[in-house]
């Protein structure tokens, strides 16, 4: 709750005409990335676009989304224009680190390897590792060492913590690596690999989209994964602004609403294309 002292000071500051000199003298943007964004006039944010349900495209190929909603908020809190940025999830934070997007929100878990590389603020949703699967037997595991076989390969998305969780985690199986979701499903739809790797929530909305195809998940996670906001590593007032940000889309309840909304209601999924 500290962080949200400074913010709704200025409030109330603005809201009483008798107490103008409480109110601070407008200054200049202080230099750093977040001065130029302020001075760009938009958010730049970076993204896969098929990621569901935080990210995804519907049938008019416009992203939406959980991720979506929160990114454009804070483009509008800021009072910026948002601007989406799809890229391969590998991508992301390279495009990060050259200041070619301003945040990365895409369902990336914030590990030491990336905030050694990168600045991070959340979470603001807390996930787990899941397989997509047509085998019964492999959704009935409950253990990793179950899905760890010399005959089993598993695909997952490049550059994620789902491939790292492969490799580190079943040595055994073998893994093959794509660019993006929307082939790893077909992959296990086809019967080309055994199973994805992939976040708990995306694979339960692979099984809503594809009904009566024998698609299945394991009944919980193998894993904790904290998403975060990725931010510029040398900015710690952007950091800052992002993280007071997201304090208060959960002090507000709006944060518990979009969860409702886009991983409880599933009325979304004929939207996508």
């Amino acid at each position: 709750m500290r962080r949200l002292l400074v913010p709704l000071l200025g409030l109330v500051a603005l809201a009483l005409p008798g107490c103008a000199s409480l109110a601070p003298e407008p200054a200049t943007p202080a230099p750093g990335h977040l001065g130029q964004i302020l001075a760009s006039g938009e958010l730049r944010v970076g993204l896969t676009g098929n990621q569901p349900p935080l990210n995804m495209r519907n049938r008019a190929g416009e992203i939406f989304g959980f991720e979506v909603d929160i990114a454009r908020a804070l483009g509008d809190s800021m009072g910026l224009e948002t601007r989406l940025v799809p890229l391969p999830f590998a991508e992301l934070l390279p495009a990060l680190e050259r200041g070619d997007v301003d945040i990365v929100i895409s369902g990336m878990t914030i590990t030491a390897e990336r905030n050694a590389r990168v600045a991070f603020a959340g979470p603001y949703l807390v996930s787990g590792k899941s397989i997509l699967t047509r085998s019964p037997e492999l959704a009935r595991a409950e253990t990793v060492a179950e899905l760890d076989s010399a005959g089993r390969t598993y695909v997952a998305l490049a550059g994620s913590t789902s491939e790292s969780f492969v490799k580190r985690r079943l040595p055994s199986a073998q893994l093959r690596g794509t660019p993006d979701y929307d082939s790893a499903v077909e992959m296990v739809r086809k019967g080309e690999v055994d199973a994805l790797v992939a976040d708990f929530p995306f694979c339960a909305v692979s099984i809503l989209r594809f009904p009566g195809e024998g698609l299945a998940m394991l009944h919980s996670p193998l894993t904790i994964e904290p998403l975060g906001v990725a931010l510029p590593p040398r900015d710690p007032l952007f950091v800052n602004l992002v993280e007071n940000y997201l304090d208060t889309l959960e002090e507000t309840g709006l944060l518990a609403r979009l969860k409702v909304r886009w991983f409880s209601d599933g009325s979304w999924v004929s939207e996508l294309r």
